[in-house]
Protein backbone atom coordinates (compact mmCIF):
# COMPACT_ATOMS: atom_id res chain seq x y z
CA UNK A 1 0.00 0.00 0.00
CA UNK A 2 1.20 3.01 -0.68
CA UNK A 3 1.56 6.16 1.45
CA UNK A 4 0.79 9.38 -0.49
CA UNK A 5 3.62 12.02 0.37
CA UNK A 6 1.86 15.82 1.06
CA UNK A 7 1.99 17.82 -1.74
CA UNK A 8 4.49 20.79 -0.60
CA UNK A 9 2.67 24.75 -1.07
CA UNK A 10 3.63 26.57 -3.42
CA UNK A 11 3.41 30.59 -3.91
CA UNK A 12 -0.79 30.03 -4.28
CA UNK A 13 -1.39 27.85 -1.40
CA UNK A 14 1.19 30.40 0.60
CA UNK A 15 -0.73 33.64 -0.39
CA UNK A 16 -3.90 32.56 0.31
CA UNK A 17 -3.21 31.44 3.74
CA UNK A 18 -1.48 34.59 4.61
CA UNK A 19 -4.69 36.56 3.23
CA UNK A 20 -6.84 34.01 5.59
CA UNK A 21 -4.59 35.43 8.45
CA UNK A 22 -4.87 38.69 7.40
CA UNK A 23 -8.58 38.85 7.68
CA UNK A 24 -8.93 36.91 10.49
CA UNK A 25 -6.47 39.53 12.16
CA UNK A 26 -8.65 42.39 10.87
CA UNK A 27 -11.57 41.32 12.07
CA UNK A 28 -10.30 40.16 15.19
CA UNK A 29 -8.91 43.63 15.57
CA UNK A 30 -12.16 44.81 15.09
CA UNK A 31 -14.29 42.92 17.16
CA UNK A 32 -11.88 44.29 19.54
CA UNK A 33 -12.46 48.15 18.96
CA UNK A 34 -15.91 47.55 18.87
CA UNK A 35 -16.35 46.01 22.20
CA UNK A 36 -14.24 49.04 23.92
CA UNK A 37 -15.27 51.64 21.74
CA UNK A 38 -13.72 55.06 20.76
CA UNK A 39 -11.04 54.27 23.96
CA UNK A 40 -10.83 56.20 27.90
CA UNK A 41 -10.40 59.37 25.88
CA UNK A 42 -13.40 59.12 23.52
CA UNK A 43 -13.37 60.20 20.55
CA UNK A 44 -12.50 63.81 21.03
CA UNK A 45 -9.32 63.65 22.89
CA UNK A 46 -6.02 61.99 22.70
CA UNK A 47 -3.97 60.17 25.22
CA UNK A 48 -0.83 61.75 26.29
CA UNK A 49 1.53 61.17 28.51
CA UNK A 50 -1.40 59.10 30.69
CA UNK A 51 -3.91 62.21 30.50
CA UNK A 52 -6.30 62.87 27.79
CA UNK A 53 -5.74 65.95 25.70
CA UNK A 54 -8.19 68.24 23.74
CA UNK A 55 -11.08 69.86 23.23
CA UNK A 56 -14.70 67.76 23.81
CA UNK A 57 -18.44 68.45 25.00
CA UNK A 58 -18.61 65.32 26.07
CA UNK A 59 -17.74 63.62 29.20
CA UNK A 60 -13.84 61.42 29.34
CA UNK A 61 -11.97 60.10 31.48
CA UNK A 62 -10.18 62.16 34.17
CA UNK A 63 -9.63 61.61 37.78
CA UNK A 64 -12.57 60.17 39.45
CA UNK A 65 -13.13 62.51 41.71
CA UNK A 66 -14.59 64.66 38.60
CA UNK A 67 -16.51 62.68 37.48
CA UNK A 68 -19.67 63.78 38.69
CA UNK A 69 -19.23 67.70 37.92
CA UNK A 70 -17.81 66.41 34.41
CA UNK A 71 -21.06 64.91 33.69
CA UNK A 72 -23.07 67.37 34.96
CA UNK A 73 -21.29 69.51 32.51
CA UNK A 74 -21.46 66.99 29.54
CA UNK A 75 -25.71 66.90 30.08
CA UNK A 76 -25.57 70.35 30.48
CA UNK A 77 -23.69 71.27 26.91
CA UNK A 78 -26.04 68.21 25.13
CA UNK A 79 -29.58 70.28 26.35
CA UNK A 80 -27.88 73.45 24.99
CA UNK A 81 -27.16 71.12 21.30
CA UNK A 82 -30.76 70.01 21.62
CA UNK A 83 -32.73 73.32 22.13
CA UNK A 84 -30.60 74.49 18.81
CA UNK A 85 -30.60 71.98 17.23
CA UNK A 86 -34.46 69.87 18.09
CA UNK A 87 -36.16 72.54 20.04
CA UNK A 88 -39.77 71.74 22.10
CA UNK A 89 -42.49 72.01 20.19
CA UNK A 90 -43.98 75.71 19.86
CA UNK A 91 -40.11 76.56 21.44
CA UNK A 92 -37.80 78.51 19.07
CA UNK A 93 -34.41 77.68 18.72
CA UNK A 94 -31.65 79.21 21.04
CA UNK A 95 -28.54 79.91 19.14
CA UNK A 96 -25.31 79.13 21.27
CA UNK A 97 -21.76 79.61 21.39
CA UNK A 98 -18.89 77.92 22.77
CA UNK A 99 -16.33 78.51 25.92
CA UNK A 100 -13.42 76.73 26.72
CA UNK A 101 -12.15 75.51 30.29
CA UNK A 102 -8.65 74.81 29.85
CA UNK A 103 -6.55 73.72 32.49
CA UNK A 104 -6.26 70.04 34.29
CA UNK A 105 -8.56 67.26 34.76
CA UNK A 106 -5.76 64.93 36.52
CA UNK A 107 -3.44 65.84 39.32
CA UNK A 108 -0.20 64.35 41.16
CA UNK A 109 2.43 65.17 43.81
CA UNK A 110 3.98 67.71 41.39
CA UNK A 111 1.22 69.48 39.82
CA UNK A 112 0.58 73.32 40.63
CA UNK A 113 -3.13 72.21 40.99
CA UNK A 114 -4.77 70.01 43.41
CA UNK A 115 -7.73 68.36 42.91
CA UNK A 116 -9.63 70.28 45.00
CA UNK A 117 -8.74 73.12 43.31
CA UNK A 118 -9.48 71.65 40.12
CA UNK A 119 -12.91 70.42 40.82
CA UNK A 120 -13.65 73.72 43.07
CA UNK A 121 -12.84 75.45 39.81
CA UNK A 122 -14.93 73.55 38.05
CA UNK A 123 -17.68 73.62 40.39
CA UNK A 124 -17.40 77.20 39.73
CA UNK A 125 -17.51 77.40 35.99
CA UNK A 126 -20.39 74.94 35.86
CA UNK A 127 -22.33 77.66 38.11
CA UNK A 128 -21.85 80.47 35.71
CA UNK A 129 -22.98 78.34 32.67
CA UNK A 130 -25.89 77.72 34.28
CA UNK A 131 -26.71 80.73 35.28
CA UNK A 132 -25.88 82.04 31.84
CA UNK A 133 -28.28 79.48 30.30
CA UNK A 134 -31.08 80.33 32.28
CA UNK A 135 -31.36 83.80 30.56
CA UNK A 136 -32.57 84.98 27.03
CA UNK A 137 -29.97 85.79 23.94
CA UNK A 138 -27.33 83.09 23.16
CA UNK A 139 -26.83 79.60 25.22
CA UNK A 140 -23.38 78.60 26.17
CA UNK A 141 -20.87 75.48 25.93
CA UNK A 142 -18.50 74.63 28.13
CA UNK A 143 -16.05 72.85 26.43
CA UNK A 144 -13.58 70.70 28.19
CA UNK A 145 -10.27 71.72 27.15
CA UNK A 146 -7.36 69.09 29.41
CA UNK A 147 -3.89 70.14 28.73
CA UNK A 148 -2.59 67.76 31.14
CA UNK A 149 -1.61 67.64 34.77
CA UNK A 150 1.98 70.12 34.25
CA UNK A 151 -0.09 71.94 31.74
CA UNK A 152 2.12 71.07 29.02
CA UNK A 153 0.64 69.42 26.30
CA UNK A 154 -1.53 72.43 25.51
CA UNK A 155 -0.08 73.08 21.83
CA UNK A 156 -2.60 70.39 20.58
CA UNK A 157 -4.80 71.75 23.01
CA UNK A 158 -4.64 75.42 21.49
CA UNK A 159 -4.52 73.44 17.38
CA UNK A 160 -7.62 72.87 18.10
CA UNK A 161 -9.58 75.74 19.59
CA UNK A 162 -8.35 77.67 16.99
CA UNK A 163 -9.99 75.67 14.69
CA UNK A 164 -13.22 75.65 16.76
CA UNK A 165 -13.23 79.53 16.51
CA UNK A 166 -13.55 79.60 13.16
CA UNK A 167 -16.92 77.91 12.87
CA UNK A 168 -19.27 80.57 12.17
CA UNK A 169 -22.64 79.08 13.47
CA UNK A 170 -21.53 77.84 17.04
CA UNK A 171 -18.04 79.52 17.31
CA UNK A 172 -15.75 79.16 19.99
CA UNK A 173 -15.67 82.90 21.33
CA UNK A 174 -13.03 82.31 24.60
CA UNK A 175 -10.92 80.58 27.04
CA UNK A 176 -11.19 80.47 30.57
CA UNK A 177 -9.35 77.92 33.20
CA UNK A 178 -5.72 78.86 32.81
CA UNK A 179 -4.57 78.21 35.97
CA UNK A 180 -1.02 78.80 36.66
CA UNK A 181 1.76 80.58 36.17
CA UNK A 182 4.28 78.91 34.76
CA UNK A 183 6.59 78.85 31.87
CA UNK A 184 4.19 76.70 29.86
CA UNK A 185 1.00 79.14 30.93
CA UNK A 186 2.98 81.65 29.31
CA UNK A 187 3.42 79.88 25.96
CA UNK A 188 -0.05 78.70 25.71
CA UNK A 189 -1.75 82.14 26.51
CA UNK A 190 0.44 83.71 24.21
CA UNK A 191 -0.53 81.21 21.29
CA UNK A 192 -4.00 81.98 21.88
CA UNK A 193 -3.48 85.69 21.44
CA UNK A 194 -1.48 84.94 18.25
CA UNK A 195 -5.20 83.12 17.06
CA UNK A 196 -7.34 86.42 18.55
CA UNK A 197 -8.95 84.22 21.23
CA UNK A 198 -9.76 86.55 24.22
CA UNK A 199 -8.80 84.21 27.27
CA UNK A 200 -9.43 85.06 31.44
CA UNK A 201 -6.88 84.00 33.31
CA UNK A 202 -9.55 83.20 37.07
CA UNK A 203 -6.54 82.47 39.34
CA UNK A 204 -3.14 84.00 37.44
CA UNK A 205 -1.69 86.25 39.82
CA UNK A 206 2.05 86.60 38.49
CA UNK A 207 2.37 90.38 37.50
CA UNK A 208 4.64 89.42 34.41
CA UNK A 209 1.80 87.00 32.52
CA UNK A 210 0.41 89.11 29.82
CA UNK A 211 -0.60 89.27 26.22
CA UNK A 212 -2.76 90.79 24.47
CA UNK A 213 -5.97 89.13 24.44
CA UNK A 214 -5.21 88.04 28.25
CA UNK A 215 -7.52 89.23 30.93
CA UNK A 216 -7.28 88.40 34.22
CA UNK A 217 -10.03 88.41 36.96
CA UNK A 218 -7.61 87.77 39.87
CA UNK A 219 -5.58 90.47 41.51
CA UNK A 220 -2.06 90.00 40.54
CA UNK A 221 0.99 90.07 42.92
CA UNK A 222 2.04 93.48 43.04
CA UNK A 223 -1.36 94.49 43.89
CA UNK A 224 -1.87 92.21 46.61
CA UNK A 225 1.25 93.63 48.14
CA UNK A 226 -0.35 96.98 47.79
CA UNK A 227 -3.15 95.23 50.19
CA UNK A 228 -0.42 94.16 52.27
CA UNK A 229 1.31 97.35 52.32
CA UNK A 230 -1.93 99.18 53.61
CA UNK A 231 -2.16 96.76 56.48
CA UNK A 232 1.26 96.68 57.42
CA UNK A 233 1.11 100.79 57.33
CA UNK A 234 -1.79 100.69 60.09
CA UNK A 235 -0.55 98.09 62.30
CA UNK A 236 3.82 97.73 61.71
CA UNK A 237 4.00 96.01 65.27
CA UNK A 238 8.25 95.93 66.12
CA UNK A 239 9.05 95.65 61.49
CA UNK A 240 11.39 92.54 62.19
CA UNK A 241 11.04 90.82 59.29
CA UNK A 242 11.93 88.15 57.18
CA UNK A 243 11.65 86.71 53.32
CA UNK A 244 10.95 83.16 52.41
CA UNK A 245 11.19 82.11 49.21
CA UNK A 246 10.74 79.16 46.97
CA UNK A 247 14.19 78.45 44.55
CA UNK A 248 12.30 76.18 41.81
CA UNK A 249 13.19 77.76 38.56
CA UNK A 250 10.64 76.93 36.71
CA UNK A 251 7.80 78.66 39.03
CA UNK A 252 6.72 82.24 37.28
CA UNK A 253 4.60 82.89 40.21
CA UNK A 254 6.55 82.23 43.08
CA UNK A 255 9.84 84.25 41.35
CA UNK A 256 7.42 87.07 40.37
CA UNK A 257 6.08 87.42 44.07
CA UNK A 258 9.47 87.17 45.47
CA UNK A 259 10.42 90.40 43.65
CA UNK A 260 7.60 92.26 44.14
CA UNK A 261 8.18 91.41 48.07
CA UNK A 262 11.60 92.80 47.62
CA UNK A 263 10.00 95.85 45.48
CA UNK A 264 7.67 97.08 48.17
CA UNK A 265 9.14 95.62 51.53
CA UNK A 266 12.62 95.58 51.31
CA UNK A 267 13.95 98.90 52.73
CA UNK A 268 11.61 98.66 55.46
CA UNK A 269 12.51 94.51 56.42
CA UNK A 270 15.69 94.69 55.29
CA UNK A 271 15.54 91.12 53.33
CA UNK A 272 19.15 91.04 51.88
CA UNK A 273 20.58 89.93 55.73
CA UNK A 274 16.94 88.07 55.94
CA UNK A 275 15.54 85.65 54.21
CA UNK A 276 15.91 81.81 53.46
CA UNK A 277 15.16 79.81 50.26
CA UNK A 278 13.35 76.08 50.20
CA UNK A 279 12.46 73.81 47.00
CA UNK A 280 8.77 73.85 46.93
CA UNK A 281 6.75 70.77 45.87
CA UNK A 282 5.01 71.10 43.28
CA UNK A 283 7.02 71.76 39.43
CA UNK A 284 9.78 69.07 38.45
CA UNK A 285 12.88 70.56 39.96
CA UNK A 286 14.83 68.05 41.97
CA UNK A 287 15.79 67.26 45.21
CA UNK A 288 13.78 66.97 48.95
CA UNK A 289 11.34 69.49 49.25
CA UNK A 290 9.48 71.84 51.83
CA UNK A 291 13.17 71.44 53.92
CA UNK A 292 12.50 75.01 56.16
CA UNK A 293 14.78 74.28 59.14
CA UNK A 294 17.08 76.85 58.30
CA UNK A 295 14.29 79.56 57.90
CA UNK A 296 13.09 78.40 60.96
CA UNK A 297 16.30 78.87 62.86
CA UNK A 298 17.04 82.38 61.50
CA UNK A 299 14.15 83.13 62.21
CA UNK A 300 14.06 82.73 65.93
CA UNK A 301 17.72 84.13 65.96
CA UNK A 302 16.86 87.44 64.51
CA UNK A 303 13.25 87.75 66.46
CA UNK A 304 11.51 88.54 63.59
CA UNK A 305 7.88 89.14 64.09
CA UNK A 306 6.56 89.56 59.97
CA UNK A 307 7.35 87.10 57.81
CA UNK A 308 6.82 87.36 54.11
CA UNK A 309 6.12 83.43 52.26
CA UNK A 310 6.66 83.98 48.50
CA UNK A 311 5.72 80.36 47.87
CA UNK A 312 2.75 78.62 46.71
CA UNK A 313 0.03 77.42 49.49
CA UNK A 314 0.15 73.95 49.51
CA UNK A 315 3.86 74.30 50.82
CA UNK A 316 2.58 76.68 53.50
CA UNK A 317 1.48 74.15 56.14
CA UNK A 318 4.53 72.47 56.57
CA UNK A 319 6.17 75.56 57.35
CA UNK A 320 3.74 75.99 60.17
CA UNK A 321 4.34 72.60 61.37
CA UNK A 322 8.40 73.34 61.73
CA UNK A 323 7.56 76.97 63.20
CA UNK A 324 5.27 74.89 65.53
CA UNK A 325 8.16 72.25 66.45
CA UNK A 326 10.32 75.98 67.35
CA UNK A 327 7.74 77.38 69.41
CA UNK A 328 7.64 80.99 69.85
CA UNK A 329 11.29 81.26 70.48
CA UNK A 330 11.25 84.00 73.05
CA UNK A 331 9.37 86.70 70.74
CA UNK A 332 7.38 88.06 73.27
CA UNK A 333 5.16 88.78 70.57
CA UNK A 334 3.26 86.79 67.53
CA UNK A 335 4.36 85.71 64.63
CA UNK A 336 3.21 87.36 61.40
CA UNK A 337 2.95 85.05 57.63
CA UNK A 338 2.04 87.46 55.35
CA UNK A 339 1.18 85.62 52.34
CA UNK A 340 -1.00 86.04 48.91
CA UNK A 341 -3.30 84.04 46.97
CA UNK A 342 -6.68 83.54 45.60
CA UNK A 343 -8.16 82.55 49.15
CA UNK A 344 -6.84 80.68 52.30
CA UNK A 345 -6.21 77.18 51.25
CA UNK A 346 -8.46 74.88 53.00
CA UNK A 347 -4.96 72.75 54.47
CA UNK A 348 -4.25 76.22 55.94
CA UNK A 349 -7.42 76.06 58.50
CA UNK A 350 -7.45 72.38 59.50
CA UNK A 351 -8.03 71.58 63.01
CA UNK A 352 -4.47 70.23 62.54
CA UNK A 353 -2.55 73.36 60.97
CA UNK A 354 -4.32 75.31 63.64
CA UNK A 355 -2.92 73.72 66.72
CA UNK A 356 0.80 74.47 65.16
CA UNK A 357 -0.36 78.17 64.57
CA UNK A 358 -1.48 78.13 68.35
CA UNK A 359 1.78 76.43 69.28
CA UNK A 360 4.27 78.44 67.14
CA UNK A 361 2.02 81.43 68.29
CA UNK A 362 1.00 82.53 64.94
CA UNK A 363 -1.40 84.74 62.37
CA UNK A 364 -1.96 83.86 58.64
CA UNK A 365 -2.19 87.16 56.83
CA UNK A 366 -3.69 86.38 53.71
CA UNK A 367 -3.98 89.12 51.02
CA UNK A 368 -6.59 87.84 48.94
CA UNK A 369 -9.24 87.84 46.06
CA UNK A 370 -12.39 86.75 48.24
CA UNK A 371 -13.20 86.76 52.52
CA UNK A 372 -14.90 83.49 53.89
CA UNK A 373 -16.55 86.17 56.11
CA UNK A 374 -18.62 87.18 53.21
CA UNK A 375 -20.34 83.88 52.91
CA UNK A 376 -21.67 84.36 56.65
CA UNK A 377 -22.84 87.92 55.49
CA UNK A 378 -20.38 89.82 57.00
CA UNK A 379 -17.54 92.59 55.73
CA UNK A 380 -19.90 93.62 52.91
CA UNK A 381 -20.14 90.94 50.36
CA UNK A 382 -20.74 91.56 47.03
CA UNK A 383 -24.15 92.43 45.76
CA UNK A 384 -23.73 89.22 42.66
CA UNK A 385 -22.59 87.06 45.76
CA UNK A 386 -26.25 85.47 46.61
CA UNK A 387 -27.00 84.82 42.65
CA UNK A 388 -23.89 82.69 42.88
CA UNK A 389 -24.24 81.13 46.20
CA UNK A 390 -27.76 79.84 45.43
CA UNK A 391 -26.47 77.91 42.43
CA UNK A 392 -23.24 76.48 44.61
CA UNK A 393 -25.10 75.43 47.14
CA UNK A 394 -26.86 72.95 44.48
CA UNK A 395 -24.01 71.82 42.97
CA UNK A 396 -22.03 71.29 46.66
CA UNK A 397 -24.89 69.35 47.92
CA UNK A 398 -24.73 67.05 45.11
CA UNK A 399 -20.85 66.61 44.20
CA UNK A 400 -18.19 66.11 47.12
CA UNK A 401 -16.26 69.50 46.84
CA UNK A 402 -14.04 69.25 49.94
CA UNK A 403 -13.88 70.98 53.05
CA UNK A 404 -14.61 74.54 53.38
CA UNK A 405 -15.44 74.79 49.57
CA UNK A 406 -15.33 78.50 49.20
CA UNK A 407 -11.97 79.61 51.48
CA UNK A 408 -9.41 79.14 48.40
CA UNK A 409 -11.24 81.38 46.08
CA UNK A 410 -11.57 79.16 42.98
CA UNK A 411 -14.83 78.28 42.95
CA UNK A 412 -15.86 82.39 42.94
CA UNK A 413 -12.89 83.38 40.51
CA UNK A 414 -13.73 80.60 37.96
CA UNK A 415 -17.33 81.47 37.92
CA UNK A 416 -16.52 85.22 37.83
CA UNK A 417 -13.89 84.74 34.67
CA UNK A 418 -16.51 82.39 32.86
CA UNK A 419 -19.06 85.18 33.78
CA UNK A 420 -17.30 87.96 31.83
CA UNK A 421 -16.83 86.10 28.24
CA UNK A 422 -20.55 85.48 28.69
CA UNK A 423 -21.35 89.09 29.37
CA UNK A 424 -19.31 90.47 26.70
CA UNK A 425 -21.52 87.70 24.15
CA UNK A 426 -24.61 89.09 25.76
CA UNK A 427 -23.60 92.84 25.00
CA UNK A 428 -22.13 92.22 21.40
CA UNK A 429 -25.26 89.90 20.75
CA UNK A 430 -27.90 92.75 22.01
CA UNK A 431 -25.75 95.63 20.36
CA UNK A 432 -25.09 93.82 16.56
CA UNK A 433 -28.94 92.70 16.38
CA UNK A 434 -30.94 95.29 17.96
CA UNK A 435 -33.50 97.40 15.26
CA UNK A 436 -34.72 95.94 11.82
CA UNK A 437 -32.56 97.54 10.18
CA UNK A 438 -29.24 95.21 11.73
CA UNK A 439 -27.97 92.74 9.15
CA UNK A 440 -29.01 89.32 9.83
CA UNK A 441 -27.28 85.76 9.27
CA UNK A 442 -28.72 83.67 6.78
CA UNK A 443 -30.53 81.83 9.81
CA UNK A 444 -31.47 84.14 11.93
CA UNK A 445 -29.62 86.45 14.20
CA UNK A 446 -26.40 87.19 14.02
CA UNK A 447 -23.70 85.24 16.08
CA UNK A 448 -20.45 86.90 17.91
CA UNK A 449 -17.03 86.35 16.94
CA UNK A 450 -13.98 85.73 19.07
CA UNK A 451 -13.34 88.94 17.64
CA UNK A 452 -16.41 90.53 18.26
CA UNK A 453 -16.09 89.66 22.14
CA UNK A 454 -12.49 90.66 22.63
CA UNK A 455 -13.56 94.00 20.85
CA UNK A 456 -16.21 94.21 23.49
CA UNK A 457 -13.99 93.17 26.26
CA UNK A 458 -11.43 95.94 25.38
CA UNK A 459 -14.23 98.99 25.54
CA UNK A 460 -13.00 100.99 28.94
CA UNK A 461 -15.16 100.16 31.42
CA UNK A 462 -13.71 102.25 34.20
CA UNK A 463 -14.22 106.41 33.87
CA UNK A 464 -13.92 109.49 36.37
CA UNK A 465 -17.84 109.03 36.68
CA UNK A 466 -17.90 105.24 37.74
CA UNK A 467 -18.41 102.07 36.46
CA UNK A 468 -20.07 101.28 32.96
CA UNK A 469 -20.34 98.14 31.96
CA UNK A 470 -18.33 96.42 34.67
CA UNK A 471 -19.01 92.84 35.86
CA UNK A 472 -20.92 92.76 39.09
CA UNK A 473 -18.98 89.01 40.21
CA UNK A 474 -19.59 86.94 43.04
CA UNK A 475 -15.71 88.27 44.35
CA UNK A 476 -16.77 91.54 43.67
CA UNK A 477 -17.74 94.93 40.71
CA UNK A 478 -14.84 95.34 38.99
CA UNK A 479 -13.65 95.97 35.43
CA UNK A 480 -11.19 96.97 32.29
CA UNK A 481 -9.60 100.13 31.36
CA UNK A 482 -9.53 99.69 27.60
CA UNK A 483 -6.61 98.04 24.87
CA UNK A 484 -3.05 97.21 26.36
CA UNK A 485 -4.40 99.65 30.45
CA UNK A 486 -2.51 97.44 32.94
CA UNK A 487 -1.84 94.66 30.86
CA UNK A 488 -5.89 93.66 30.85
CA UNK A 489 -5.59 93.25 34.84
CA UNK A 490 -9.21 94.06 36.47
CA UNK A 491 -9.34 97.32 38.34
CA UNK A 492 -11.29 97.79 41.16
CA UNK A 493 -11.21 94.30 42.12
CA UNK A 494 -11.57 94.23 45.97
CA UNK A 495 -8.81 92.89 47.49
CA UNK A 496 -9.48 91.68 51.24
CA UNK A 497 -6.54 91.28 53.87
CA UNK A 498 -7.89 88.03 55.96
CA UNK A 499 -6.69 86.89 59.35
CA UNK A 500 -6.34 83.01 60.49
CA UNK A 501 -7.37 82.77 63.16
CA UNK A 502 -9.36 85.84 62.81
CA UNK A 503 -8.44 89.13 65.16
CA UNK A 504 -10.84 88.77 68.29
CA UNK A 505 -9.33 84.46 68.65
CA UNK A 506 -8.02 85.09 72.15
CA UNK A 507 -7.45 88.42 71.12
CA UNK A 508 -8.88 91.97 71.19
CA UNK A 509 -10.56 93.05 68.17
CA UNK A 510 -9.92 95.80 66.02
CA UNK A 511 -11.26 98.04 63.89
CA UNK A 512 -10.96 96.52 60.38
CA UNK A 513 -9.40 98.54 57.20
CA UNK A 514 -10.59 99.77 54.42
CA UNK A 515 -11.00 97.44 51.64
CA UNK A 516 -8.29 98.23 49.13
CA UNK A 517 -9.27 97.81 45.24
CA UNK A 518 -6.87 97.24 42.58
CA UNK A 519 -4.95 100.84 41.20
CA UNK A 520 -7.67 102.81 43.46
CA UNK A 521 -7.23 106.10 41.68
CA UNK A 522 -8.94 109.44 42.68
CA UNK A 523 -12.15 109.84 44.28
CA UNK A 524 -13.65 106.87 45.79
CA UNK A 525 -16.64 107.36 42.86
CA UNK A 526 -14.35 105.40 40.39
CA UNK A 527 -14.70 102.07 41.92
CA UNK A 528 -18.39 100.82 41.67
CA UNK A 529 -20.12 99.40 44.73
Amino acid sequence: MFRRHPREWGPIEWAAALTVAVVAAVVAALVTLGARGPGRCGDDLREIGGDCVGVTEHAFDADPRLAGLIEAVAKENAKVRRDAESPAENSARIPYVRIALMMPYTSDESSAMTIDMIRRGLAGALSAQQEANSGSGPHYQLLLAPDGRNLDHWRPVVTRLAELAEDERTPLVGVTGIPSSTPDTRRAITALSEHGIPTVGPVITAADMNAAHFFKTSPNNDQFARALKQYLGERPERGRGFLVWDNRSEDVYSRNLRRVFEKHFDKTYDFKGHNSNFTGSSGRDKGIPRRFTDAVQKICTARSDTVFFAGRDQDLPAFVKRLAQEGDCGRGSRLRLLKVGIGLEPTLTTRETTRWLKEARATIIDASSVDPAWWEGRNEPPRALGRFLDRFNKLKARHELGNKPLNDGYAVMYHDAFTLLADAVDRTYSEVNEGGDKPQGKDGPLIPSKNDVYNTLIMPSISANGCSNCLRGAGGSYGFEGPGANDQWAVCKPVPVVEYPATGSGRPAREPLPLYRTFRDGDDNTCPD
